[in-house]
């Protein structure tokens, strides 16, 4: 038998054993607790500084100070946690599980609203001639 159904025993085995992928479908993975994520930012508390950027050993990260912009290039992200670790905002988290994949290669991009004051020296003057 072994010479003419060599994979009869796997066959055999994988019949009465219970599936690995139950539900897969309608349930979704989860995590263990050391497994790697994506890399998440919360733009709000980011001064732009590029400590990230230039802790990102395949350069994955890149930091526009002057465009207000902080962007990934997902694909050469290896999930190894250093920008995490050198932010001192501590606004970059790993998060657990793995971008949904498309059909087209992109880079994330973000843009840090840019919040406008008036100078409060000439509000006060403003009221002073009304």
């Amino acid at each position: 038998m072994g010479k003419y159904l060599p994979f009869a025993k796997t066959v055999l085995k994988n019949l009465f054993s219970k599936p690995a992928t139950t539900a897969y479908p309608f349930v979704p993975k989860e995590y263990p607790a050391r497994s790697r994520g994506h890399v998440e930012i919360h733009i709000d508390d980011c001064i732009m500084c590029g400590m990230c950027m230039r802790s990102c050993p395949p350069g994955a990260i890149e930091v526009k100070r002057a465009e207000n912009t902080w962007t990934i290039n997902r694909f050469d992200c290896v999930q190894c946690g250093y920008c995490v670790e050198k932010c001192p905002k501590k606004c970059l988290s790993i998060v657990p599980g793995y971008q949904t994949p498309g059909d087209k290669k992109y880079i994330d991009s973000v843009v840090k609203p840019v919040v406008e004051e008036a100078p409060k020296a000439e509000a006060k003057e403003n009221e002073k001639d009304a």
